[in-house]
């Protein structure tokens, strides 16, 4: 197998799901996924308002977003969904910067903090519109293959995980009281996973303050991709995710079984999977 090469389209094993859980009524999480051409062509989204968009010429870029929105009655429902749409909107306009080939790191990281930056603004103008300043609010994790690299955008809690060679790791760094007070060294890992601080964000779109944190890595087709929300890892362990991911036998089947488990488990919160790698396949004659 050529490893230097980029996955075709058809080469892009990918697929996402969203459930509500046995006890929440409504789901406030969200997720979208779409293929970056001339112009952005949106392949799976749980938003009810997004249509398809035309394909445009060569895939420059893969996209994938999941949001956790926090806030009473449907708040976190439409930050959640306002944050998404308006970041996909603003990656659209931006394509410019993914076509040009001169395009540098330090371009890429702009626009998607700018992006983040931009759905903060949003989410907190509607809160004052239209909640009459009742609390909207929502994590974003936002990941974008520009082959041969990646960039993760993380703001709040909602988690990228990378599968390869039989290790599972955590990339990303939950923006929660409790991970603050831990990498100050006041409260251990084990203290703070069962603290009531590691559900109060630090950083949220919509929030008193967005940090959008980004960092590129080196993409291949070793490895596979997950994003999620936390009604997934509050039920699902590390070490089991790390096992349904090491004998997938594709993207649809270990999303589903993720959240057969965390359902079963208890399915306390919204639960939102995304899960995606390459798989190469013969060229079509």
């Amino acid at each position: 197998m050529d490893t230097n090469r980029k996955p075709r389209d058809d080469e892009i094993d990918v697929f996402g799901v969203s459930h509500v859980g046995k006890v929440r009524e409504v789901n406030q999480d969200q997720f979208l996924l779409a293929a970056v051409h001339k112009r952005l062509e949106v392949l799976q989204t749980s938003l009810a308002v997004m249509d398809r968009l035309p394909v445009g010429e060569s895939r420059v870029a893969f996209l994938a977003m999941v949001a956790d929105g926090v806030g009473g009655g449907v708040g976190g429902e439409r930050a959640s969904a306002t944050a998404l749409e308006v970041v996909t909107e603003y990656v659209a306009s931006s394509s410019a910067c993914f076509l040009q080939a001169d395009s540098s790191e330090k371009q890429f990281i702009e626009t998607l903090q700018a992006a983040a930056l931009r759905s903060h603004e949003v989410v907190k103008a509607r809160a004052l519109a239209e909640a009459a300043g009742a609390s909207m609010a929502t994590t974003l994790t936002l990941w974008m293959g520009v082959w041969p690299w990646y960039y993760l955008l993380q703001v709040g809690d909602s988690r990228y995980y990378l599968y390869r060679e039989g290790e599972l790791t955590q990339v990303s760094r939950d923006q929660t009281i409790a991970q603050d007070l831990v990498d100050k060294g006041v409260l251990t890992r084990a203290i703070a996973e069962s603290s009531r601080l590691s559900d109060v964000l630090s950083s949220a779109i919509g929030a008193d303050e967005a940090v959008p944190v980004v960092t590129r890595l080196q993409a291949s087709w070793e490895n596979v991709h997950l994003l999620c929300t936390d009604g997934l890892t509050k039920h699902v362990r590390d070490e089991r995710i790390a096992e349904i991911l090491g004998s997938m036998t594709s993207s649809r089947q270990a999303c589903e079984q993720l959240l057969a488990e965390a359902l079963e488990d208890g399915g306390s919160d919204n639960i939102t999977i995304i899960v995606g790698r390459a798989v190469e396949r013969a060229p079509t004659p």
